[in-house]
Order: structure tokens, then C-alpha cells, then sequence
């Protein structure tokens, strides 16, 4: 049965691969984040595919999709939706482009923080709040959320109490030239980035398929001592003397949840410490903060995790 359901994931990442050329981490930490229900914050330079992954990931799952593009005037009911006046003087929600079920949060960091603010809530509690009333959104919502790194003009760092309600944070590097060869071919032979009708992607999935999935995923067993070994990793975070800010309990739910999911997209219907280990970084990563004077000096939060990983012991077999 694990099998089974982790052949339906693997045809999404398929599918995915088969547009986003080069990025082979960032593709399937993405289809892990779908499979375990939580958010995406996907970080990297202008024109590495972040919004093409995501645009894809919409066309195999045949879910629907909402863009929205972040500015600095961007107001919260511009995502949200707002109440209108009717011709019986009734007030009528008229829903925004949030309530789908996947949404592109294209350079959220340019936004405003009262405009983040509105976003967290539906992030967290998959609802949205007008006029003291409370709206579900779909039950598959996902958000991913592009920034651009903070060095750039224009932008802002978020909040730890918005980073941290992302499940991952997934980056974009440059691609190596023969795959950059490869993408030039992909537009010789008629590809646009902008066309998803020139994608050439089926959807092999569903909103209820994912749903299902999801509900697979919380199946997965977990074994004591891989618990053990998820809390040392995550509270190894807070000792660490190159790290300022450590990972919360929060990570510790993420880090299960991601590791659940990376079993199931490989056919186990049980997590192994590899399981961990492949996606303890793109959990983490966000979650910590690395001392100032070693951020000068090259100390990335990735190396630092690396690190950790090698000195906490596994759980033998």
C-alpha cells in the first residue's frame, strides 16, 4: 500500500522534473512539503524557476491556483477579500485570490507587515477573518511563498514568527551550464515560461488525491527512538554556539512531519534516520539564527546544521 502511494507522489515529482530542469533538491523538498500539509517559503535569485516549479506543481495536481504579487502598497484585503454593499443593503464577502487551494505568495518580503500579518492567519489557521466573521479555506490551501535574498533593494527580512510557520524553506541555486543548455533547448523547441499550456504536463493528481495522500503520510510510523533522535538534533540547535536563535518545538513538529513525508515519497510506510537527516536543513534552515560576527566571516545556518548532524548520533538499525 505504501508503495502504492508513494508511486501517485513520485508522479508528481516526475512531472515537476520534467519542466524544472537542474533543481533536483528543491523539486522534491517541495513535493515533501505538499505530501506533509505545510508551507513553502522557496528563497533564491530572480529567474532560477521558483515561480515555474510552482506553476507546474498546480498544472500536475490539476488543483486550483491563485498568483499574487507583493508590493509595498499591497493591502490585506486585497488578498483576503472584502464585504460589499448589496442592492438589499446586505453586506456579501466577496472572497480574494487567497482562497484557492494552491497560492503563489510571489517576493512576500516586499509586502508590509499588516499585510504578512493577514497572510500568517490563513497560514496557521486555514481561515480568513472579515467582519468578525470567520471563512474555511479549502482544505488542500497551501501556500509557497518566493523571496528574493534580503540583500536585494526593496526587500525586508520576515518575522521569526512568520518564517516559523513555514514547514520548509527551499532554495534556488544557479543551474550548471549543460542543465542551463538544456533549458535554452526547452525554448528552441517551444517552451515559455509564461504558457503553462506549453508545460506539456498532465495532471496525475487531484485536490482529494492529495488530501488522501496527506492522510497516508500521517500514517507513517515513527519508531521511539527516532523521536529521540529528532528532539536531540532540534535541541542541538539551541547549544550551538554559533547559532543566537535556536529551533523552536514548532521544528521539532515540522521535522517529524517532513521526515513522514520524505518516507512516504520513497514507498516506506516508516521513517529511518536518512529520512531525518535529508530534510532536518530545509526545515531548519529559517528556524535558526547564526551569531552576526560569524555571518560575516562565512558561517551559513547550513554548514552550522551539517554540523550538528555529524556530532548527534543516529539510531543504529
Amino acid at each position: 500500500m505504501a508503495e502504492a502511494q508513494g508511486a501517485d507522489a513520485h508522479a508528481v515529482l516526475t512531472a515537476l522534473r520534467q519542466v524544472v530542469l537542474g533543481q533536483e533538491s528543491a523539486t522534491r523538498e517541495a513535493v515533501v512539503a505538499l505530501l506533509a500539509g505545510g508551507h513553502v517559503l522557496l528563497e533564491g535569485v530572480p529567474g532560477t524557476a521558483k515561480t515555474l516549479m510552482v506553476r507546474t506543481l498546480a498544472a500536475a495536481l490539476g488543483v486550483r491556483f491563485t498568483r499574487i504579487q507583493f508590493t509595498p502598497d499591497l493591502m490585506p484585503a486585497d488578498i483576503t477579500g472584502v464585504s460589499v454593499l448589496t442592492g438589499s443593503h446586505e453586506f456579501l464577502f466577496r472572497p480574494g485570490p487567497i482562497f484557492a487551494d494552491l497560492l503563489l505568495a510571489d517576493e512576500i518580503n516586499r509586502a508590509p507587515a499588516k499585510t504578512q500579518a493577514a497572510l500568517l492567519e490563513a497560514m496557521q489557521e486555514r481561515t480568513v477573518t472579515a467582519d468578525g466573521t470567520s471563512h474555511q479555506l479549502p482544505p488542500a490551501f497551501t501556500v509557497f511563498a518566493t523571496q528574493n535574498p534580503i540583500e536585494f533593494e526593496g526587500t525586508y527580512p520576515l518575522p521569526e514568527a512568520e518564517l516559523d510557520r513555514f514547514l520548509l524553506k527551499v532554495t534556488f541555486d544557479y543551474p550548471s551550464a549543460e542543465v542551463e543548455i538544456a533549458i535554452l533547448q526547452k525554448y528552441l523547441d517551444g517552451f515559455e515560461a509564461d504558457t503553462p499550456a506549453t508545460y506539456g504536463v498532465n495532471a496525475v493528481a487531484t485536490a482529494e488525491g492529495l488530501l488522501l495522500l496527506r492522510e497516508r503520510v500521517r500514517r507513517v510510523r515513527v519508531e521511539p527512538r527516532l523521536l529521540t533522535y529528532i528532539t536531540l538534533i532540534v535541541r542541538g540547535t539551541r547549544s550551538h554556539p554559533s547559532i543566537t536563535l535556536g529551533g523552536s518545538p514548532r521544528a521539532s513538529v515540522a521535522l517529524l512531519k517532513a521526515s513522514r513525508a520524505n518516507a512516504l515519497l520513497d514507498g516506506r510506510d516508516y521513517v529511518v534516520p536518512d529520512d531525518v537527516k535529508a530534510t532536518a536543513r530545509s526545515v531548519l534552515r529559517h528556524r535558526i539564527t547564526v551569531a552576526p560576527e560569524l555571518e560575516l566571516e562565512g558561517v551559513t545556518p547550513d554548514a552550522t546544521l551539517s554540523a550538528i548532524l555529524e556530532r548527534v548520533a543516529a539510531p543504529s538499525a
